[in-house]
């Protein structure tokens, strides 16, 4: 699978009912979770006073990611989102494989 940082903006439409929130919010967290343990979802944060979200995800390509990740979010219809390819680096000490 390939990976993307992906940067995810969550607005609720003013006037929404507190517990469609609460139910959509609810439900997020259990689609993440089964997302994280089918390997779309590596890693997740959330910037100190921000309410948005930038993770590492994967997919086969982008449009799996658009429409069979993300697309499966709760939350998605609130959501704008910027995806960016990523490859490896050369000089990434994560990398595996690594002998020095």
């Amino acid at each position: 699978m390939k990976e993307f940082l992906v940067e995810l903006t969550t607005t609720v439409p003013e006037g929404t009912d507190p517990s469609e929130v609460d139910g959509r919010r609810a439900a997020e967290a259990v689609r993440a979770e089964e997302l994280a343990a089918s390997g779309h979802l590596v890693r997740l944060w959330r910037p100190v006073g921000e309410l948005r979200s930038i993770g590492v995800w994967r997919a086969a390509d982008e449009a799996e990611l658009h429409e069979k990740v993300l697309g499966t979010l709760p939350l998605r219809p609130w959501m704008t989102s910027m995806v960016t390819p990523l490859e490896a680096h050369p000089n990434d000490p994560g990398a595996t494989g690594n002998t020095t």
